[in-house]
């Protein structure tokens, strides 16, 4: 892409739904198959979006493990910093701590459970026709839409809204774990106010996007997992597996 972006990689949470596996291990760090878990959107945002400055972002107790495996992520052909999110105040809360980073630069935020098929994202880039100023998040089909923020959609097929985890989805679609930001996106964080489960909405950023007409979006066509439940794990590896060259 044209313009020069830093890559933000969200890695919080407590896992709580891979119980007991993350009383272990942070569940970033669990595998697929041979592979810990981070290094899937470390790569899509070096190898997709050409990204080299990263920033991840986790709690004080697990920052310690990412820095033991990654390093300063010369190993891996990107440079890495680490921030501490001292509380569990939701992911537009840690994506707040990447201001400084962002230096006033836009961003490609990515969450460190979300599992992309790397060569079909790449493809989809060029269907986001995005302006200057202009927020794109990604779409993907699936079953259970009310597990994620879900899109309303007019009869042009234009967002007019994103509800975080609706009981009744006005579609099958879900906004993945994927957003280009520009850099007013901070102060999009500061105008929103805490969900009533207190905390800090990404939904509630991307929605202050599509309020404002400038939030653009892509539908998915290839793999996507968030990678964060039993079943969707299960999913993740079998994926991963089938990618796998046959041995000689």
């Amino acid at each position: 892409m044209a313009e020069k972006l830093k890559g933000v990689i969200l890695a919080g949470g407590k896992g709580t739904r891979l119980l007991p596996a993350t009383r272990a291990m942070n569940k970033h760090l669990i595998p697929i198959l041979n592979r810990p878990m981070i290094l899937y959107p470390l790569e899509t945002l070096r190898d997709v979006f050409g990204i080299t400055d990263i920033l991840i972002v986790s709690g004080g107790e697990h920052i310690g493990g990412f820095a033991d495996f990654l390093g300063d992520g010369k190993e891996h052909k990107v440079s890495l910093t680490y921030r501490v999110q001292s509380e569990a105040g939701g992911i537009a809360q840690a994506l707040a701590l990447a201001e400084d980073f962002a230096a006033g630069q836009p961003l490609v935020v990515i969450l460190g459970d979300n599992i992309f098929d790397n060569a079909i994202l790449k493809k989809s880039l060029k269907k986001v026709p995005r302006g200057k100023g202009d927020a794109a998040v990604f779409l993907c089909e699936v079953p259970d839409a009310s597990r994620f923020g879900v899109p309303t959609f007019d009869k042009k097929g234009n967002i007019t809204k994103i509800t975080e985890k609706p009981a009744q989805p006005a579609s099958h679609y879900a906004i993945t774990g994927l957003y280009l930001y520009p850099a007013d996106v901070f102060e999009k964080i500061r105008r929103i106010k805490p969900s009533a489960r207190g905390e800090l909405e990404i939904t509630d950023v991307n929605d202050a996007y599509v309020k404002s007409g400038k939030c653009r979006h892509c539908i998915l066509d290839g793999f996507w997992s968030d990678a964060g439940t039993p079943s969707s794990l299960a999913r993740t590896v079998a994926w991963a597996m089938d990618g796998l060259e046959p041995r000689a």
